[in-house]
């Protein structure tokens, strides 16, 4: 299933991009009703940490390369690209961040675009099963101008592009959707 999910933020120019000026913090009540998900429905809270935003040049390197080099060359330039934040639920540890982009919506309210490498595990690595064709993790926030609001989750997501286009397949049959989310006062 293609999920446009994040194309459109990604691949476009995004004014409103604000400077670093420290760390945002949010939360967020994952829940997971995929058809990957192991018992039906997994629910659980979501940390999210974005303690600097990428850049313009950072956000055109990496289509240029997916462009050009497709989706390995783009998960290599990824996975060297600086941390930027992390993401946490109370069963896991933290794990980096290597993209983060914000665009001001004219409500007042902002979208937050997060990507990085997903962990493969041992047995994933060595198996090389389907999933390993799935390397990202995106995580798109919409909120409104009190930082409230929902976002998505695709774990496992494969990213493809042709001249004008930016398409991402998710592994599962849909997202984990991110409710309640809120920024961290």
């Amino acid at each position: 299933m293609l999920a446009a999910l994040f194309a459109t933020i990604l691949a476009v120019a995004l004014p409103g991009q604000a400077a670093n000026v420290g760390p945002e913090h949010f939360t967020a009540f994952a829940v997971d009703t995929s058809n990957t998900a192991p018992s039906g429905a997994n629910t659980t809270t979501v940390d999210l940490v974005v303690n600097r935003w990428s850049s313009d040049a950072d956000r055109d390197r990496l289509i240029k390369i997916l462009q050009d080099k497709g989706q390995d060359a783009l998960l290599s330039a990824l996975q060297g690209m600086p941390v930027v934040g992390y993401i946490r639920t109370p069963w896991s540890v933290r794990y980096d961040l290597h993209f983060a982009r914000q665009h001001t919506k004219p409500d007042g309210g902002r979208t937050i675009v997060l990507a990085t490498d997903r962990y493969i595990s041992g047995w994933e690595a060595t198996n090389r099963p389907r999933t390993i064709e799935y390397p990202f993790t995106l995580i798109q926030l919409d909120l409104d101008k009190s930082d409230h609001g929902v976002g998505k989750m695709s774990i496992a997501t494969r990213i493809t592009a042709n001249d004008e286009t930016i398409e991402l397949e998710n592994f599962s049959n849909q997202p984990v959707q991110l409710n309640e989310v809120k920024k961290v006062k």
